[in-house]
């Protein structure tokens, strides 16, 4: 709908079933993809996709399906593709159902070459802040400096400007800014040189994403440039907290279940 309103002649490949049960482009590979795809949809049918050739990072949980669509974009990508995709916050630090587990398996993979932390209100049809993912299939490809084992972060939440009460717009400055300094820190010709800058961004070697257990909200990396505030450091710090937790109630839960079914084998001997 969007490519035809804004009279983009487009291949579109549309049907009933969606592109996990029913891949158009099966058999396809791109050099780019770009992809808005709805966020912690949990009725994507993932009960019947368990083996699928897809889940190289690991299988994604049925009731949400944001590594879902991270792996389908990655299994679509060319040998040198490159893919960024807007996803909720969530995915960047959630530990239910194994999706923490896929997220390291990723990062140890070299697919993750940056995060982006977006600002809320962007979207007209919810306030909440998202995020950005950009995959690249193969960061040692000789198009731009070797980018193995490293992750670029950066935190444009403040950046912005309220165009009305409930929306904000990032201006052109703003995306140049982002932009640029991706560009800056891939090394591409005529980009300038790149550095960290605190409180916006950071490019960060696999151990310290280790440390911080393969969470990838970029607000834990960049820091802050006013030392006096502890906003974003304690939104992160819940973030982590929050994953933290749900992992830990999940673990309880499998735990109750093995005492649940001991229990009942017991009791069926006492019988």
């Amino acid at each position: 709908m969007n490519l035809a309103v804004r009279g983009i002649d487009a291949d579109i490949r549309w049907n009933n079933e969606g592109s996990f049960h029913r891949d158009e482009l099966k058999d396809r590979r791109f050099d780019f993809i770009l992809a808005n795809p709805p966020f912690n949809i949990s009725d994507w049918g993932g009960e019947r996709l368990r083996e699928d050739t897809r889940w190289k990072y690991g299988v994604p949980p049925v009731g949400n399906a944001n590594y879902a669509w991270l792996q389908h974009i990655l299994w679509h990508l060319a040998p040198h593709g490159t893919a960024g995709v807007v996803l909720a916050n969530g995915s960047m630090s959630s530990a239910q159902s194994g999706e923490d587990d896929i997220r390291r398996s990723m990062v140890e993979g070299d697919v993750v070459d940056c995060m982006i932390a977006l600002p809320a209100q962007l979207f007209y049809s919810t306030p909440i802040p998202a995020c950005l993912w950009f995959l690249a299939r193969n960061r040692s490809n000789g198009r731009f400096r070797d980018r193995r084992g490293e992750v670029l972060f950066i935190d444009a939440r403040k950046l912005g400007h309220l165009a009305d009460r409930t929306r904000r717009e990032l201006s052109d400055d703003d995306i140049a800014r982002i932009a640029g300094t991706y560009h800056a820190w891939r090394g591409e010709e005529g980009a300038g040189t790149y550095e960290d800058i605190a409180g916006f961004c950071k490019a960060v070697q696999l151990e310290e994403i280790k440390a911080y257990g393969y969470v990838l909200t970029p607000g834990h990396y960049v820091g802050t440039a006013d030392a006096d505030s502890d906003d974003v450091l304690f939104v992160d710090r819940f973030e982590a907290l929050r994953g933290d937790l749900e992992k830990q109630l999940e673990e309880n839960a499998t735990l109750t279940e093995k005492i649940r079914s001991s229990l009942g084998v017991i009791s069926d001997a006492d019988r």
